[in-house]
């Protein structure tokens, strides 16, 4: 069992185009229960099944195996309208690496950036980039986000 504690955070869209990736992938990932999370992912050619617990403050358990990406392209397809599909971009900043992913279809326009932590009283030096925390925020979990169209909240 690991343990996943992560922080998440709308990014700052202005900005990416200053930013220097070191790594871009393609995912797509299906939810085959979003309670319990049961997800399958596709990252390039390489399948994966996680489960994961509820979310307790910025932690879960988290149960991640590599599978065969042609298993993993049929479970997809049992997930029906509950897929995501974003391309994850990685950059060095304070000594970690921060994923950004940047959600396309019907969730185009969502960028979020996350980092793992080793504990949640981690101190993490937060790059200019980023703007709101969300991690607390269930509208930005992915099990979440997978059950709506995204759109952007106004400003009144």
């Amino acid at each position: 069992m690991a343990l996943e504690i992560e922080r998440k955070f709308l990014v700052d869209k202005r900005r990416l185009h200053e930013l220097n990736f070191s790594n871009e992938e393609m995912i797509a990932q299906g939810y085959l229960s979003t309670s319990p999370t049961v997800r399958v992912r596709l990252k390039d050619n390489r399948g994966f099944l996680t489960i994961k617990s509820s979310t307790q403050g910025i932690s879960r358990q988290e149960f991640e195996y590599e599978i065969p990406p042609t298993d993993a392209e049929e479970l997809l397809k049992l997930c029906g309208r509950l897929v995501l599909k974003k391309i994850r971009r990685t950059i060095e900043h304070g000594g970690r690496v921060w994923e950004v992913d940047f959600f396309m279809g019907r969730h185009a326009g969502l960028v979020l950036a996350e980092v793992e932590l080793n504990s949640a009283q981690e101190v993490v030096d937060l790059p200019d980039w980023v703007t709101k925390e969300v991690s607390d925020n269930p509208r930005y979990f992915n099990s979440n986000l997978v059950k709506s169209d995204w759109r952007p909240r106004r400003k009144i």
